[in-house]
């Protein structure tokens, strides 16, 4: 609690010396079919920040014959998102944008996803702001940006993260039998597999590499405030780029209904807001009305829950020695073994994969390990806070959980069933029942027919 109240009085420190900051200007250029994107902020004239992103060439690229009126549009838009990186250093009580104008409904949407996607950041940071008055938006140029129309073909695009979820749309995807084209942002070992082992190769696909500015990180070293931002709306909007520049009219994400469960009990704090239906509904009229219309962005796995996603995954062995989820061994190529992304997919797995192969794929016994108690207590419910990890919700943990436990040796179970069973099996909490999830179907979502029969069936 010291160290929340002290980044409170941070905060506070920080926003009275760094009261502006400015989105100066964006450059762009198009050669050989490559696309590279530089951006400049500015904190109140005292550190400026470089952020680029690169779209190395593709032959299916179309970027020297797309209009400047075009590019601009998107370098833009993708720059709003890209700057709350850098603002939240010092959280400025005002944001200038220089390049273009910003009509008063776009400065209402950008706020409620600032606010809203720095959720986690804002209460982690002990920070209580209002979303009227924790910053004031304001653009000082009369450049206005049109949207525009796009050709586009009927290509799908499907980000991959390197995990399971996106595996099971990329699998899904291809009986369609349509052209697929997957997308990583910022290449790695997990999802280059991923592709790979989905019969994709790196040269077909789309990769975008995207750089931080080192300097932001030196004031994070500094003492800055630091945390969470959204990062799939920097997703969403450079994978609308990638849609116009190579023609293809469908961005398929992963993004499923349990996505929607606020993390903090009882407010609307949400470590996964920026792939939550609420973000998908927000993204969509906004790329309809200000970019283009004909660009179709949406989560293939709404409609499913965790649990489904983990049956359907467990179908694909061919990715089991392959997938990574964990954000802490992300860099070393490996589970931990040790964070509740971890133990979250170790548990939403268990009913669908055999105990000895999970142990293969995480190269232990999670359930038996005794380290993990307070992580699986947070994960079943017992605590005010969910993990601030992309896991599903807390009714899907616990019927994973007990359909383990019914389906093993009551007499021999691992440690943390072992804590389970004694502890929580006889409190009187009802869940819905296995075959209720695996059942279940979201109406909520923004599928077509065609993508709405494939998922059902």
């Amino acid at each position: 609690m010291v160290e929340k109240q002290d980044n409170f009085k941070k905060y506070k420190l920080l926003r009275a010396e760094y009261p502006y900051f400015v989105f100066e200007k964006y450059s762009y250029s198009t050669t050989d079919n490559a696309l590279n994107i530089e951006y400049l902020f500015n904190l109140s004239d005292k550190y400026f920040f470089k952020p680029k992103l690169t779209f190395p060439k593709r032959k299916f690229y179309k970027t020297e014959i797309i209009p400047d009126a075009v590019l601009q549009n998107l370098v833009f838009n993708l720059g709003m998102i890209e700057l709350i990186s850098y603002w939240k250093a010092a959280c400025s009580p005002e944001i200038i944008i220089k390049p273009h104008s910003l009509t008063n409904k776009q400065i209402e949407w950008w706020k409620k996803l600032y606010f809203n996607g720095l959720g986690e950041f804002f209460y982690l940071n002990n920070i209580k702001p209002d979303i009227n008055s924790f910053v004031k938006i304001k653009s000082t140029s009369d450049d206005k940006l049109s949207a525009f129309k796009v050709q586009t073909n009927n290509d799908i695009i499907v980000p991959i993260g390197g995990g399971k979820d996106s595996v099971v749309t990329i699998e899904t995807l291809k009986s369609t039998h349509k052209n697929i084209t997957p997308l990583i942002l910022n290449l790695n070992e997990s999802r280059e597999r991923t592709i790979k082992t989905a019969g994709f190769s790196i040269d077909n696909s789309i990769v975008i590499n995207r750089t931080i500015d080192p300097k932001l990180i030196e004031l994070n070293e500094k003492g800055f405030l630091n945390g969470h931002t959204p990062f799939s709306a920097v997703l969403a909007f450079t994978s609308v780029i990638a849609a116009v520049i190579s023609g293809k009219r469908n961005i398929a994400l992963s993004n499923e209904s349990s996505a929607n469960e606020a993390t903090v009990g009882d407010t609307n704090i949400n470590h996964q807001y920026s792939k939550s239906l609420e973000f998908e509904k927000d993204f969509r009229e906004y790329l309809s009305k200000y970019i283009s219309e004909d660009i179709n962005y949406f989560s293939f796995l709404r409609p499913l829950n965790e649990l489904q996603i983990a049956k359907l995954f467990s179908k694909y062995s061919q990715h089991f020695s392959g997938f990574r989820s964990c954000n802490v061994g992300s860099k070393t190529n490996e589970w931990c073994g040790n964070c509740p992304k971890c133990l979250f997919t170790f548990i939403i797995l268990s009913p669908f994969i055999e105990r000895n192969k999970l142990i293969k794929i995480f190269n232990k016994d999670l359930f038996d390990d005794e380290n993990l108690i307070d992580i699986f207590e947070q994960l079943t419910g017992n605590t005010k806070e969910k993990p601030f990890e992309c896991i599903g919700t807390i009714d899907e943990v616990n019927v994973a959980v007990r359909a383990f436990i019914e389906s093993s040796d009551k007499e021999n179970l691992p440690k943390l069933l072992q804590h389970y069973k004694t502890q929580m099996m006889h409190k009187k909490q009802t869940f819905p029942g296995k075959e209720k999830l695996i059942s279940n179907f979201e109406n909520e979502n923004f599928l077509t027919e065609e993508f709405m029969v494939l998922l059902q069936t």
